[in-house]
């Protein structure tokens, strides 16, 4: 996103407090009575209050003849407010740390790809971001980016890690934010001075950058996909065909858009390009078959050559996606596995493609990808459902958030799924300078489980 900078104009990103949803004075009718359901609509959730016809009672007649109509006043309560999550006590040996800052619900995580830092964005006004070195420290700092009149649903870091852009619940559009790192090894954040404009019909489930800079995806849940440049330009829209899209996202290689929906099926897309940079279609490239139910997430690994999917037909598959689609070639199959499905549900594939992490309500479990089998479970993770889960891009972190909470936790499935293909390798080798990469790596592996296992909690 470097050679867009110039096409951001900036300005600064400064706290507001909302105004006032209540009006100045409510004039209540006669024998009516101001009444709040206990599971607000969104409107009461805005402050818009709602009358219920009442039946008269004799204490009530008296009572209103007592009273002159002027004087009578109707006790409000306070301004209607979103429920704030509740504090969630959870333990577990593999927890690393419990990132605590939003006082909102957390929507959204995403590392940077250079690994160092994690941004994250909540129903609070606001984006932090961690550094991913503190996540083993006492105490865990963060910077805080705010939103100006709104607030971020999704966040994704620019490749160079330069910038950020949002997604905004109310102004349902996209808005870039530029960081300037200090002196003292902080960030400025400035957002731009207009944010993209408006184009999805349907609310927005997912954002994302390619790795290249060459393009920003935005995908609604109807069956639209926009593909747009950094300057805020559509360069195409893609109709998934797939009833309703349920999750989409742009490849770790920057080449690829793939979306899930009703349809038991995965479709990928190429976004090409011009030996100059310049944009020229978007093209089927392959489809991921074999579900008999419609998929709820997918995920790629880091070098986009395998990917992982959860379905509602109770089952997750590991594919093999480093094909020759252009001559017609299909990805393998590589491993079905059953899980528990239950909504919402993601998938997270670790950058190494050696283990799947699947969410289910407020819980985690984790699988092997070589033989499928269950390898952790986190129960109770958090206090309301998961709304994100992601690996850092070092495999050596799984990271989920659901409440105000973000929690880390060793992925040792992935450490100890280092050690058993080595092992394998090592078997097969007669090189000595690979036998000697080979064994180091097991050592290290298993220092670091040892090490994991051995912390006192």
């Amino acid at each position: 996103m470097a050679g867009a900078s110039a096409a951001f104009s900036a300005r600064a990103a400064s706290p507001c407090a909302p105004p006032s949803l209540l009006p100045n004075r409510i004039h209540p009718r006669p024998h009516c009575k101001l009444w709040v359901s206990p599971s607000p609509t969104w409107q009461e959730a805005r402050g818009h209050l709602r009358c219920q016809e009442v039946p008269d009672s004799p204490g009530a007649s008296s009572a209103a003849a007592a009273k002159p109509e002027g004087l009578r006043k109707a006790k409000l309560p306070a301004r209607a407010r979103r429920d704030k999550p509740q504090p969630h006590s959870f333990t577990h040996r593999l927890l690393v740390a419990a990132l605590k800052g939003h006082s909102g619900s957390v929507s959204c995580l995403d590392f940077s790809s250079s690994g160092k830092y994690l941004a994250s964005c909540a129903d609070d006004r606001t984006v932090r971001l961690w550094s991913t070195r503190d996540f083993t420290a006492r105490e865990h700092r963060c910077l805080r980016a705010n939103v100006e009149l709104d607030h971020a649903e999704l966040v994704r870091f620019s490749p160079d890690c330069r910038a950020f852009i949002v997604w905004l619940a109310n102004g349902e559009t996209i808005r870039v934010y530029k960081m300037t790192k200090k002196d003292d090894g902080n960030f400025t954040f400035t957002a731009t001075s207009e944010d993209f404009p408006k184009k999805h019909k349907a609310p927005v489930i997912n954002i994302g950058i390619a790795e290249t800079g060459k393009f920003i995806m935005t995908a609604s849940s109807d069956t639209t996909i926009l593909i747009w440049n950094l300057k805020g330009e559509v360069l195409a829209s893609i109709n998934t065909n797939q009833m309703n899209n349920a999750y989409a996202a742009v490849s770790p290689c920057g080449r690829f858009v793939a979306s899930c929906g009703f349809t038991p099926d995965v479709k990928v897309w190429e976004v090409c390009f011009g030996k100059s940079g310049d944009f020229r279609e978007v093209t089927r490239a392959f489809e991921l078959k074999g579900h008999t139910a419609g998929i709820h997430y997918f995920s790629f690994s880091n070098d986009s050559r395998r990917m992982a999917t959860v379905s509602k037909d109770g089952t997750w598959k590991f594919w093999d996606t480093d094909v020759e689609y252009k001559k017609q070639q299909d990805p393998y199959l590589l491993l079905t596995g059953k899980c528990e499905v239950t909504e919402p549900c993601h998938i997270a594939l670790s950058p190494d493609a050696h283990v799947a992490a699947i969410s289910c309500g407020t819980s985690i479990i984790v699988y092997n990808t070589r033989r499928g089998e269950e390898e952790e479970r986190f129960v109770g993770v958090h206090g309301q459902y998961i709304t994100d889960l992601a690996f850092d891009t070092s495999s050596r972190y799984l990271v989920s958030c659901g409440d105000r909470a973000i929690r880390v936790f060793h992925n040792t499935a992935g450490y100890r799924a280092v050690v058993e293909e080595m092992e394998t390798m090592l078997k097969k080798t007669a090189n000595k300078a690979t036998r000697e990469r080979l064994e180091q790596q097991i050592t290290s592996a298993r220092k670091a489980l040892a090490a994991i296992y051995g912390r006192k909690h």
